[in-house]
């Protein structure tokens, strides 16, 4: 689903929503404004290099009036915990933006910065409480827009889509039973030995 539905073109966020579900990963486009007084780092994220910092969330509003989470991607941490990470320029004004169409459950996880994450609910629905606000259902991972500060230097990438290890993983099992096998053969032909003396 991930692979077929984040190659489609571009379609408008508006077309898509009926069925949010059915839509995730697919890329969209949209106009609206962001609200850089609402923002969202959320800790423990790290780069592909390796070096710690923020997944940067901040809202967004369209030009009908749906207000949703856009991850403004990945932003370097300060020097300390007391130093604030320098964030990307988001321009103020209407923009037209194109993202990946997420749902609110898959946001990245992570502890909010200076929001207390509670795994008994999505990280948006948290987060709205905390701010006394509600958003759509879904989020938007940003790739670009009508600007070009509103390309994200390490956006949100797309999950690993491999098998992984899990066949190394199955034969050190297997070759770790063999072991134990052999050992119980060996010990047996010792106590079989030292009877026989």
């Amino acid at each position: 689903m991930i692979e077929s539905n984040s190659s489609r073109p571009v379609a408008d966020l508006s077309s898509l929503l009926s069925a949010v579900d059915s839509h995730e990963w697919k890329p969209a486009t949209t106009t609206g404004a962001f609200d850089t007084s609402s923002q969202i780092l959320l800790r423990n994220h790290y780069s592909e290099d390796g070096v710690y910092g923020f997944e940067l969330l901040t809202r967004f509003t369209t030009a009908d009036g749906k207000s949703f989470w856009v991850d403004c991607g990945w932003v370097k941490a300060g020097e300390d915990a007391t130093t604030r990470p320098k964030l990307p320029d988001i321009p103020s004004g209407v923009v037209t933006i194109t993202g990946r169409l997420r749902l609110d459950t898959s946001l990245p996880q992570g502890s909010f910065f200076a929001i207390p994450a509670n795994k008994s609910e999505g990280l948006v629905s948290k987060a709205n409480a905390q701010s006394g606000s509600s958003t759509e259902n879904f989020y938007l991972d940003l790739l670009s827009g009508s600007q070009p500060s509103l390309t994200p230097a390490v956006p949100a990438p797309l999950p690993a889509l491999s098998d992984g290890p899990h066949m190394a993983y199955a034969l050190q099992w297997v070759f770790f039973g063999g072991l134990i096998v052999y050992g119980r053969y060996l010990i047996r032909r010792d106590v079989l030995s030292s009877k026989e003396l």
